[in-house]
């Protein structure tokens, strides 16, 4: 078998980013590592053999995903441990960015194989760079769960949120969840919508959350594609859904201050300083 002769280093793992549209966002050391290990694990090995087509590479391709990471991962490592030499890439941009990899990149680190990373495009970065809404410190959600008392749980999350927080959604759920969404937050709480990064239809969209649902329930076009939600910060008064506020008065009532705070933080699973601050402004106010 012939050795990786530049960039790729036998034993090692790299994780390689992959473009989410524009082909042309690979990198050159990309294709270069891509052209030179031993093999290729891949979310999709179909759609990753277009990929390779287009780059002008044909590696060895290995699926690897959600439902057979756990079980090819030490056979994968195995082989990376007798000295070859392998990639790691999910169907588009970043791997381990709400896509398998995970168990794979653990399994190597637990048994001493070099992992390294060779950055490029990612979804979640790409929205947050074109969103307006402040970066200093965000938080990812991932995809939300697809409904019951999961979904309601992030939806109270997001809405309580401090800081700049991302979601990536289906297509066919993202209407309802703007309209999940809106009652939840304060008429001014801004959303940033990003489509098709990249891509021929990219479209990128700020405004109050009420105002983005009646676009996308107007034009079916936004609810097709990659989506990209970026949720910018709650406000000291918008921390809490209608429902907490209330319990938070009640608690008020029958607590003091810092214990109240003691048990909404238990409850929403917000940071206690900060729902201390706003109890102290509710109670100044009674």
């Amino acid at each position: 078998m012939t050795r990786p002769s530049h960039d790729a280093e036998a034993g090692c793992l790299y994780v390689v980013s992959t473009p989410i549209g524009n082909l042309d966002d690979i990198s050159r050391r990309a294709i270069q590592v891509l052209q030179e290990v031993d093999w290729v694990a891949a979310e999709d090995t179909r759609h990753s053999q277009g990929l390779m087509q287009q780059l002008g590479i044909s590696p060895r391709l290995i699926s690897c995903h959600d439902h057979n990471e756990q079980q090819r991962a030490p056979d994968l490592v195995a082989r990376l441990a007798d000295g070859e030499s392998g990639a790691l890439i999910s169907d588009a941009g970043t791997p381990l960015v709400s896509d398998p990899g995970y168990r794979l990149v653990r399994a190597c680190q637990d048994a001493g194989v070099a992992v390294v990373p060779i950055p490029g495009a990612s979804a979640l970065l790409a929205a947050l760079a074109v969103a307006g809404q402040p970066s200093d410190r965000f938080l990812f959600e991932g995809f939300p769960p697809a409904k019951g008392a999961a979904r309601e749980r992030v939806l109270e999350r997001l809405a309580a949120a401090d800081v700049t927080t991302i979601v990536y959604e289906a297509p066919h759920r993202v209407l309802s969840l703007l309209e999940a969404l809106a009652p939840k937050v304060a008429p001014e709480r801004e959303l940033t919508l990003c489509r098709e990064l990249t891509k021929r239809f990219e479209t990128v969209r700020r405004g109050p959350v009420a105002e983005v649902l009646e676009w996308v329930r107007a034009d079916k076009d936004q609810q097709r594609g990659e989506l990209v939600l970026v949720l910018g910060p709650a406000q000291q008064s918008d921390l809490l859904s209608e429902r907490d506020r209330a319990l938070a008065r009640a608690l008020l009532e029958e607590l003091p201050l810092s214990r109240a705070a003691r048990v909404l933080a238990a409850h929403t699973g917000l940071k206690r300083q900060a729902l201390y601050n706003y109890l102290e402004a509710v109670n100044s106010e009674q």
